[in-house]
């Protein structure tokens, strides 16, 4: 079906099976740069599920540019454990590739021990709130020579190429770019000298490496931050790399402080493919596209388009592993979906903690999170059919045991369809493709429009029941609340019913924001109707922007705390809170809602009352538990699991990976006995 992605590639001389490859993710699975047994499980996960290349990364190749919390190839040491890692990659039929990586600017001193960060030049980063030390000739001298010899340790090691990474922002892109490079010797000022470092890195490596062994780089099609490096500049760029000898181009978006999200569910699926098809109108050499391929009817495409030759799956391989042998098999219906949500794996990257994944909760626990066959298959009940009570029934079914689920609504999926509802969120609805497909098998039966009672569940008497109950919009306490105006953020997202010009919602958490991102954008113009005008020079540039943020509706966010957002990651909560800013949405911070009878909000704001009538009032203060069941389960004595909303308001991610984690006590409970 997709035989342009599953054809073979050389890169050199190596040949590769496919067109898909798994590029370098910060992971954080140890924190002395070392190799464990999770690293391990790791990357045998990622070439079993039939990827080309797994790449193996960012490594650092001294102390200060990894950071000290990177995996390390900085000695001779480190080569038998990359070894044993390279033969693991290998064996299961895929390439195994290192990426090796220098911070430069991008290094924070308090984790390379109080020392300071070096960069082209002393100038401040904004990432990293600090300002690096100016590398004198001799730094420059021996990075480029630990950059050489790190990438001999990679071929020692048996792996099959090497990439350089010169995006992001990271110690490269630094050099090549003109507001972070202000040196005046020759690695500084024109752009032969701003190409320098790069280029003797790779021309060291060609000759130490020899003719065959593949050296990769991975750039930056656009560094997205103004007076840096545009897609003009990256083909001059590209022309210096393929010239100096790198077998094959990897291309990105821009660095981590762009104000162009890179990663979020807002960027749209191949968004960035066109900075690959740019490079690739510039070398001969292979070229790699990268950033929210997420199916393989797009990654096809792209290569069967000739927009690059092939496409890096990062986030995508980390939902599921297994993509490119569902898809070969003409299974892609059951691939887990990455819905780009970042919450498990950039958003706790950047926080310092090891990523996971919100709708595999195997990632980065392949080792021990394992489902297995089980030999004396049990009735299993779960009640819900929210992802939580979902994930509980395909994993149950995957031990081989007998599941009925019971969904007292008219389809699966519970806060899922809510979920998906506002702006640049449809993604989220992926999942629950993902989860009807899955359902859909022999030892699984699902009853929807049906009502569980304790009784019921005493008269069917299964050998364990999962509780997935769910939850409701929690509506505060405060008079008014009963006004025929005053609505949930839930109901305003599930049926969207007509609401009047000027509307209120009460919470700037993610729901509220959400919600009132939703209400903003109504009456503005669609992405196709943009494009159509667009191309035919229908409307003028600033009137084009004006009628993409410009809507119906006067939304006001009023927030009892100092800042919205609190509960959305770090690296997805500016590109929501900014959408809402362009929509004109007005937020009060730091006010306290009193009342809302006859549509208005009467809220104290540092000591001061205040008062400001609306059409409608949204509520969006959060959820709790329907526990209607749980209560009452125990009398019973049948074993009984609560997950998710049930247990406590929570996270899409606590849901799913909390059922799977029923599942697996289960399988040890079967075992035991």
């Amino acid at each position: 079906m997709y035989t342009k992605l599953f054809s073979p590639i050389f890169i050199n001389t190596v040949e590769v099976r496919n067109r898909i490859a798994y590029p370098s993710m910060g992971l954080l699975y140890s924190n002395d740069g070392a190799f464990n047994d999770r690293y391990y499980e790791y990357f045998r996960e990622k070439a079993r599920g039939g990827a080309g290349i797994v790449t193996v990364g960012p490594v650092g190749i001294d102390k200060v540019g990894g950071m000290g919390v990177t995996l390390s190839l900085k000695g001779d040491d480190t080569i038998p454990a990359f070894a044993k890692c390279a033969e693991i990659i290998k064996q299961e039929g895929a390439r195994a590739w290192v990426q090796l990586f220098h911070a430069g600017g991008y290094a924070a001193s308090w984790l390379i021990d109080g020392e300071t960060p070096m960069a082209p030049s002393s100038v401040y980063n904004s990432y990293s709130k600090e300002t690096p030390r100016e590398m004198t000739s001799d730094d420059i001298g021996q990075t480029i020579e630990n950059f050489i010899r790190g990438a001999e340790r990679v071929k020692e090691a048996g792996f099959d190429g090497v990439e350089i990474i010169a995006s992001a922002g990271y110690l490269i892109t630094q050099f090549l770019s003109p507001i972070r490079n202000i040196r005046t010797d020759e690695y500084g000022g024109s752009f032969e000298n701003r190409t320098r470092f790069p280029r003797e890195i790779i021309e060291g490596m060609r000759k130490r490496l020899g003719p065959d062994f593949p050296v990769t780089i991975r750039m930056a099609g656009n560094d997205f931050i103004p007076g840096s490096n545009t897609g003009v500049e990256a083909q001059d760029i590209a022309r210096v790399y393929e010239k100096a000898g790198v077998d094959l181009i990897n291309v990105t978006g821009g660095w981590h402080e762009a104000r162009v999200p890179q990663l979020p569910m807002r960027v749209p699926i191949s968004a960035y493919s066109y900075l690959a098809l740019n490079v690739k109108r510039a070398v001969s050499v292979p070229v790699m596209a990268s950033n929210r391929i997420a199916d393989p009817g797009t990654a096809e495409q792209i290569i069967r388009d000739g927009v690059a030759d092939m496409v890096n799956l990062g986030r995508v391989l980390l939902a599921d592993p297994q993509w490119p042998l569902k898809a070969k098999e003409g299974r892609a219906r059951e691939i887990r979906p990455c819905v780009a949500c970042n919450q498990g794996c950039t958003d706790t990257i950047f926080s310092g903690q090891p990523v996971f994944c919100i709708v595999n909760p195997r990632a980065g626990y392949e080792g021990v999170r394992v489902i297995e066959k089980t030999a004396s298959p049990k009735n299993i009940m779960v009640v819900g059919a929210g992802p939580g009570g979902l994930e509980a029934a395909v994993r149950a079914a995957e031990a081989g045991h007998n599941v009925s689920i019971y969904e007292k609504g008219p389809d699966i999926g519970g806060q899922l369809w809510i979920a998906g509802v506002p702006p640049h969120k449809k993604d989220i609805h992926e999942i629950l493709r993902y989860y009807r497909s899955m359902i859909n098998r022999p030892n699984i039966n699902c009853l929807l429009n049906t009502t569980v009672s304790i009784d019921m569940i005493k008269d069917l008497h299964p050998d364990y029941v999962i509780l997935a109950e769910g939850a409701a919009a929690a509506m505060p306490h405060v008079d008014g609340i009963d006004d025929e105006h005053v609505v949930s953020a839930w109901d305003v997202l599930k049926n969207d019913p007509p609401l009047g010009r000027k509307i209120a919602v009460i919470g700037g958490g993610a729901v509220g924001l959400e919600t009132a991102h939703f209400l903003a954008a109504k009456g503005t113009i669609s992405p196709e109707t943009l494009h159509f005008l667009f191309v035919y020079n229908g409307e003028s540039i600033e009137r084009l922007k004006e009628l993409t943020t410009k809507g119906v509706k006067d939304v006001t966010v009023f927030e009892m705390l100092p800042k919205t957002g609190a509960d959305v990651g770090k690296s997805t909560r500016w590109v929501l809170t900014g959408d809402i800013e362009r929509l004109g949405v007005k937020v009060i911070i730091g006010a306290k809602v009193l009342s809302v009878g006859k549509c208005t909000v009467a809220y104290e704001k540092g000591g001061i009352r205040g008062e400001e009538k609306f059409d409608d009032v949204v509520i969006a203060v959060g959820s709790v538990s329907e526990r209607t069941l749980a209560d009452q389960i125990a009398a019973t004595g049948i074993p009984f699991y609560v997950v998710g909303d049930g247990k406590r308001p929570a996270r899409l991610n606590d849901a799913i990976h909390e059922a799977f984690l029923a599942v697996l006590d289960i399988q040890n409970n079967i075992k035991e006995r």
